[in-house]
């Protein structure tokens, strides 16, 4: 029996899994250039959703991000506060399910590549112009 001093975490915390044991000791992933803090992940079809509860190498981890990725498109940092998990985690575990095509992403268009303001207003004013 083990005395209370071994113990390493409290009785609060309950069960703990070091993020290397989710990732399988990864700390990239082959998708990582593509998975910044603003990248939207999107589940699949409904179809994919019933592969991906088949597919019995997904952890409880990649499920949970399907799931929240189903009712709507989340970003990774979103995925990461929600799951409560380390966002290089977060990372690859979106990797894996990239890779499997489980989910896919769409990254945000920067504000440096919008449209000026400016230019709109004239394109506006010289359609009324007309």
């Amino acid at each position: 029996m083990t005395s209370e001093s071994d113990r390493w975490y409290d009785a609060a915390a309950g069960p703990v899994v070091r993020p290397y044991a989710m990732t399988r000791g990864r700390t990239s992933h082959a998708a990582e250039a593509k998975l910044d803090l603003i990248a939207l992940v999107v589940t699949e079809t409904e179809a994919d959703d019933e592969a991906a509860l088949d597919d019995h190498t997904l952890s409880p981890e990649h499920l949970d991000i399907i799931e929240r990725c189903r009712q709507q498109a989340t970003s990774v940092a979103e995925l990461a506060a929600d799951l409560d998990l380390p966002v290089g985690v977060v990372r690859v575990l979106v990797g894996d399910l990239l890779e499997a095509s489980h989910v896919h992403i769409h990254k945000p268009v920067p504000p440096a590549e919008l449209p000026d303001e400016s230019i709109l207003r004239e394109v506006i004013n010289g359609l009324r112009a007309l």
